[in-house]
């Protein structure tokens, strides 16, 4: 078989390497039995590599690890280090099998995937941070269009923290948040409103996960649900607050925008905002999905139902 294979006793003593382990390594027979083994790995893995594999003798978990093995060239090359426990009728182990398999292409691979992800994403934020400038600029020789120019530039920075949080990320530049899901990118659309900070924006209920499909409408629908309760309605006023509550049923997520604790509101308002239309359209139209307003007196309520499919293109809870 194409992987290394080993074996060891039930204490851990390392017994057995096939013949795919010394044609790697390029080591004698029989020179990497009992403890010697953990010598072959890169300085920098071993004391992480002995760790995972006394966790695994103490506790019978599962044995994996990814870590630098040393190949009979002197390079060290990246490997996914695999074991399971072989137990006997009343459960004891009796051995451990493992395997080696050499990762290194596909890992070096992924480095330069990561490598081309972050160069778009640059070059992205980049084209967003033009188009808002050539929109500031535009809106110099007139002041008449400058609060809608700056209107539209607050959605264009929108529309930027959506892609930053919502585009493909290695561990080590995944956003703080954690994975992509719909409540992380609330929170990262809401961050730069001062309500947030002060508790008026909260987020809770279920979460689903979120990529550049459903990130764009999301984040233009929150974020002018946010910007009109600032100008307008509850977040204009000290006491009030919004909570927005998200329900997960029968493969829909609903979303729930509540205002309360701000002016009352009399009667509905006679036309809607450009930016509560667009909105509208990128719920319905892209996404399918469904978008009502309820203005009640205390405050306005938003409910929006989408297919939980819609907001992703592949289904990343288990990754």
């Amino acid at each position: 078989m194409p992987q290394m294979v080993w074996s060891t006793r039930p204490d851990g003593f390392h017994d057995y390497y096939n013949a795919r382990w010394y044609e790697f390594t390029g080591v004698p027979a029989g020179s990497t039995d009992g403890e010697a083994w953990n010598g072959m790995f890169h300085p920098d893995d071993q004391e992480r590599a002995w760790a995972h594999w006394r966790h695994s003798l103490s506790t019978g978990a599962p044995y994996e690890i990814e870590y630098r093995l040393r190949h009979r060239s002197g390079e060290y090359r990246w490997t996914l280090g695999r074991a399971l426990p072989v137990r006997n009728d009343v459960g004891a182990i009796v051995r451990w099998i493992g395997t080696c398999t050499d990762i290194d292409d596909a890992k070096k691979a992924a480095e330069q995937n990561e490598l081309l992800n972050r160069e778009l994403s640059h070059r992205i934020k980049n084209i967003f941070a033009v188009i808002s400038g050539l929109i500031g600029i535009s809106s110099r020789s007139d002041p008449s269009v400058r609060p809608y120019a700056k209107s539209l530039q607050d959605r264009i920075a929108a529309l930027g923290r959506a892609h930053e949080f919502a585009r493909p990320h290695s561990e080590t530049s995944r956003p703080i948040l954690g994975a992509s899901t719909l409540q992380g990118l609330l929170t990262e659309i809401f961050r730069p409103y001062p309500a947030f900070d002060a508790g008026s924006i909260r987020v809770s209920g279920d979460d689903v996960p979120i990529d550049d499909r459903g990130a764009t409408p999301m984040a233009l629908l929150f974020h002018e649900l946010a910007t009109n309760a600032a100008k307008y309605g509850a977040l204009s006023s000290e006491a009030g607050r919004v909570d927005v509550t998200l329900t997960l049923s029968g493969g829909s997520i609903g979303m729930v925008w509540q205002e309360a604790g701000g002016p009352e509101i009399e009667r509905e308002p006679e036309r809607l905002g450009f930016g509560t239309r667009l909105a509208q359209l990128s719920v319905e139209q892209q996404l399918g999905g469904r978008f009502d307003r309820i203005w009640e007196r205390d405050g306005l309520r938003v409910e929006v139902s989408v297919l939980a499919e819609r907001l992703h293109r592949e289904d990343r809870s288990g990754s």
